[in-house]
């Protein structure tokens, strides 16, 4: 039964939440990190990284370095220096008085919650994708949702993006350096992105378009070899023969159980105060890709990680004092 009031609880534990964790736990403010269910495709211990295959961006791999391991090797560091882990999910906050209440799914309606004199939210969010079958059969093996990320591997062969707006026609554009081709497939006639990425788009010469088209489904049992397209209008199906395809139709934060509680932005990202981690809750703090709609990197929610744990501890001292 809870009983103790932490100085911080992390909730999450990609990258920013265990890099939270790491500074938290240096600093001697005992952090517990509630670190999702591994049984849940949005909030799983590790995030997103637990389903990428070779990270080759992250400083300090020159090799590369497989997703789940480097997320090993945050969770160890963590708790090397004191971090405690549960390996739960938490199903309810209250945010209304300090010390702040946490529930956990496991918890029965007479749970003691757990109690903490700051919080540290770090859920992250998850791509939207296709919802086929052969999708996540193919992730990481020729299926992407980032191209900054993947792209390198894609070098002289033929990809499709999917999506129409500003972030397909960006990730397209960045993965022209890398392919022979980029296809972007859209289920319009027409770009939902701005006036200048379009504009971007049609200049370019390894750029196609496939219009008024969806991904019903995709060929290959180890690697992708093609996306099969269905035409909106005549119902008709081609196969695109392509070895690499990004989906680009969004991202959605895990923030359903702060609605109401926290200040977000109309698309679910929690708002944090500019130049700062801090949420519209003193003492509530976000980080990583649960308030990054821009960058969506490891290293960037590794960054803002340490930044919310720096946050919270001058904030804890302050209160003291």
């Amino acid at each position: 039964m809870p009983s103790e009031i932490r100085d911080v609880i992390i909730i999450g534990s990609g990258p920013a939440g265990l890099t939270a964790a790491i500074y938290t736990a240096r600093a001697n403010m005992h952090p517990l990190v509630i670190e999702g269910e591994p049984s849940s495709t949005s909030d799983q211990p590790g995030g997103q990284l637990m389903l990428t295959t070779e990270v080759e961006n992250f400083p300090g791999f020159p090799d590369g370095v497989q997703g789940p391991e480097l997320m090993g090797l945050f969770r160890q560091q963590a708790q090397k220096f004191g971090a405690e882990l549960i390996t739960e999910k938490v199903s309810r906050v209250d945010f209304s008085e300090r010390p702040f209440k946490m529930w956990l799914a496991s918890d029965g309606p007479d749970a003691e919650p757990h109690l903490a004199h700051s919080v540290i939210v770090s859920t992250g969010a998850k791509p939207i994708l296709l919802g086929l079958e052969a999708e996540q059969r193919l992730f990481s093996k020729g299926v992407s949702t980032c191209a900054t990320c993947d792209g390198f591997f894609f070098r002289g062969q033929d990809i499709a993006v999917v999506g129409g707006g500003d972030s397909a026609i960006e990730e397209a554009t960045f993965l022209t350096r890398f392919a022979n081709s980029v296809t972007i497939v859209h289920r319009r006639d027409e770009l939902r992105a701005s006036k200048i990425m379009q504009d971007r788009a049609f200049a370019n010469e390894k750029i196609r378009f496939a219009w008024n088209s969806v991904v019903v489904d995709l060929d290959g049992e180890d690697t992708l070899q093609g996306a099969v397209l269905q035409d909106t209008i005549t119902g008709e199906r081609r196969t695109l023969p392509v070895t690499g395809l990004f989906v680009a139709i969004g991202h959605q934060p895990n923030t359903d159980i702060f609605r109401g509680v926290l200040d977000m932005a109309d698309t679910g990202y929690l708002v944090t105060q500019p130049g700062s981690t801090a949420t519209n809750i003193p003492g509530v703090f976000a980080c990583g890709d649960v308030q990054d709609s821009v960058y969506r990197q490891a290293i960037t929610a590794a960054g803002s990680g340490c930044m919310a744990a720096i946050d919270a501890e001058r904030w804890l001292e302050a209160q003291r004092h």
